[in-house]
């Protein structure tokens, strides 16, 4: 699985980058510039990011205007939704007006600061980029 985290605040960014690369690949940028020019040239490549982190509050470009860039990118390209990077906005807990407006541009969850790994983990399997073995047996 390939990952990119847009994250401006080194502390978050090497925990979220050292937490999600037991998953796949990470990629780290540090403004919105760095995400939309990284999720281009992934797409260029041809090998796509399957998870987006991105930070809401980020310098030069933020957060959602990244998200809507992504997604009006794909609307161009015709991809159904199944197809589309999995997005998670992370954000502190003071930017709700903004997690609203994720939402409503397409973004399939929020993680907020700090970070709960048991949880980011739970929404990453309920968006299927990661599967976790259950060791809870029936009987």
């Amino acid at each position: 699985m390939r990952i990119l985290i847009a994250e401006d605040d080194m502390t978050s960014r090497r925990f979220l980058s050292r937490f999600l690369s037991q998953y796949g690949e990470c990629d780290v940028v540090v403004d919105g510039m760095e995400a939309l020019d990284a999720y281009l040239i992934s797409v260029k490549e041809k090998s796509p990011y399957d998870l987006i982190c991105l930070d809401i509050m980020m310098p030069k470009v933020d957060g959602v205007r990244v998200l809507k860039a992504i997604r009006d990118f794909e609307s161009q390209r015709g991809l159904l939704p199944e197809k589309r990077a999995k997005i998670i906005m992370i954000t502190a807990l003071a930017e709700t007006d903004y997690v609203k407006k994720a939402f409503e541009l397409g973004c399939e969850a929020y993680a907020a600061k700090p970070i709960d790994t048991e949880k980011l983990v739970e929404v990453m399997e309920n968006l299927g980029v990661i599967k976790i073995l259950s060791s809870k047996y029936e009987g």
